[in-house]
């Protein structure tokens, strides 16, 4: 059977409001009485029931956390700096893949709000006007971490996709690349836009025509990354440089061209997006944009914090800084 509050204070012969006010963490309880009561838990076995707490207080210490996929080494950097900060703040979190499935973004947010969380952070892909609607419905903070809402009505903690594109880019044309390919992830989400619009605003600036046959679709997989650069390598006039949008992408890229015959970067020239542990894991380390991942996860979890209790916001929509590293992948100037 499970062991109550009013087990417990019988056990220790005082009132359930005073074992209520010992694991609340209420001070205004006599030591004496404190030890009585803590022992009594401890050799009862007693464990607070969180649901029965959460009705009273009218909060569950509880966030829902809503992903596309928790198995991408990308999401789960995120999952951790938004877990090591919910952690801080005394708070627990309810993790749900998503898939990046609409539908089933909606179904979670809905899910995630009948279990009364006290607040959500979500990544997606294309946040649409449905989601905007669940979103400023929702009885509850909402913050959003690697994710765009093109409105800025949802609070938010990104990077700059666009600069951080254009650098890239730039980076690749000034080692005499004049046809330099983009490998993208999905074409219907804000950040690849971004990313994209990046990639043609160096070319436009270094004089380089963009040429739809180097620009190739992928999802952010592996096996993507390999098919990209197949598509890329039948061209007539292949390119030698490729910017892709991901790091586990241009992993694909690496090894396929590796399968082809070619090095890497003496043959062509590979730079990828994220700076997840794989850049460093590939032979040759791969050059990429630093996106701070655990970093935005952990922001995004901290602003959500000061929504969840009211505390002053100075800024609602976060772009946090990124830089461009250089490995083994491209060449050095």
């Amino acid at each position: 059977m499970n062991v109550t509050i009013y087990d417990v204070a019988r056990e220790a012969n005082v009132s359930m409001a005073t074992v209520s006010r010992v694991v609340n963490g209420n001070p205004n309880v006599k030591p004496a009485t404190r030890k009585k009561v803590t022992d009594a838990i401890e050799r009862l076995g007693y464990r607070p029931n969180a649901v029965a707490r959460g009705l009273a207080s009218k909060k569950t210490t509880t966030v829902g956390v809503i992903i596309p996929d928790i198995s991408s080494i990308f999401f789960a950097e995120l999952a951790r700096g938004i877990e090591d900060i919910a952690t801080m703040y005394n708070y627990n979190i309810i993790l749900s893949n998503s898939d990046q499935n609409k539908d089933k973004e909606v179904h979670l947010i809905n899910t995630m709000l009948g279990k009364q969380v006290d607040g959500l952070v979500f990544m997606g892909g294309n946040i649409t006007d449905e989601h905007i609607q669940e979103f400023k419905s929702a009885p509850v903070p909402v913050a959003l971490a690697a994710t765009i809402d093109e409105t800025n009505s949802i609070p938010s903690v990104n990077i700059n996709y666009e600069e951080a594109a254009y650098e890239a880019t730039k980076l690749m044309l000034s080692h005499d690349n004049q046809r330099v390919a983009f490998v993208s992830g999905p074409e219907d989400t804000v950040i690849n836009t971004q990313k994209m619009d990046g990639y043609r605003r160096a070319l436009e600036e270094a004089g380089v025509e963009a040429v739809d046959e180097l620009v190739v679709t992928g999802d952010y997989s592996y096996d993507s990354g390999i098919e990209a650069f197949e598509q890329l390598n039948e061209l007539a006039n292949p390119p030698r440089a490729i910017f892709v949008s991901s790091d586990e992408m241009a992993l694909g890229v690496i090894h396929g061209a590796q399968d082809r015959g070619l090095k890497v970067p003496e043959d062509i020239e590979v730079f990828g997006f994220d700076n997840t542990r794989l850049a460093t894991m590939v032979r040759p380390k791969l050059s990429t944009v630093v996106q701070p991942m655990y970093d935005i996860g952990a922001v995004a979890m901290r602003l959500l914090t000061k929504y969840m209790n009211k505390e002053q916001v100075e800024e609602q929509n976060v772009i946090l800084p990124h830089r461009i590293i250089e490995r083994d992948s491209t060449k050095s100037e």
